[in-house]
This record gives C-alpha cells, sequence and structure tokens, in this order.
C-alpha cells in the first residue's frame, strides 16, 4: 500500500512537495516514482528512483522537480519547484520491482493564478 500527501493549489511559480510512504520491504526493494494522466489518460512518468538512487525524469519538468527517497522513512518525495498551470494533474505514486507495479491513490496538483 502506497499512502500519498502534500497535494494541493498553488499559484503559478509555486511550489509543492509530494510524499509516498510504504512498507520498509516494498521500499527496499522496488523502484519508486511519480506519474501523471497524459492526453489520452494514460499514466506518464513523471520521475523515478532506483533503490541504488538512479534517477529518471522526464524533460518537461528537468530542473523544475526532483525526486528523492529516505531510506529510513521508506519514502519518497518529488519536490516541484516553478509550477505551471500545465503541471496540474492528479500526481500518483507507484513502486515498480519483481515484474509488478503498485500504485497509490493519488493526490491532486492545481497550479492556478
Amino acid at each position: 500500500q502506497l499512502v500519498e500527501s502534500g497535494g494541493g493549489t498553488v499559484q503559478p511559480g509555486g511550489s509543492l512537495t509530494l510524499s509516498c510512504t510504504t512498507s520498509a520491504s516494498i521500499f527496499s526493494t522496488h523502484t519508486m516514482g511519480w506519474s501523471r494522466p497524459g492526453p489520452e489518460n494514460q499514466q506518464l512518468l513523471v520521475a523515478q528512483i532506483s533503490t541504488e538512487g538512479t534517477i529518471t525524469i522526464v524533460e518537461s519538468v528537468k530542473g523544475r522537480f526532483r525526486i528523492s527517497r529516505d531510506n529510513a522513512k521508506s519514502t519518497v518525495y518529488l519536490q516541484m519547484n516553478n509550477l505551471r498551470p500545465e503541471d496540474t494533474a492528479v500526481y500518483h505514486c507507484y513502486a515498480s520491482g519483481s515484474g509488478t507495479v503498485t500504485w497509490g491513490q493519488g493526490t491532486q496538483v492545481t497550479v492556478s493564478s
């Protein structure tokens, strides 16, 4: 089970940090990441971080978003800066490993003036 928090409404240029916590057994063996819906409502990668700390981040958020993981807290963070209206979405946390993907319930991020 993945529990997300940190969504909300901010003005353009603002910042939010999303958090996703899971069990230690999942966290220690899975790549953790964040996704958001694309134009056809499919889930698209925003950023992910492996157990070794290898980071993949989509070009559209590079330089604005940062992903990190706290192994002691079994929590992955998505720090989002300089938010734009087009970043508005329901962000889902996921844990990927052993041929499976587990999804969180999603947290709404709204960027609006």
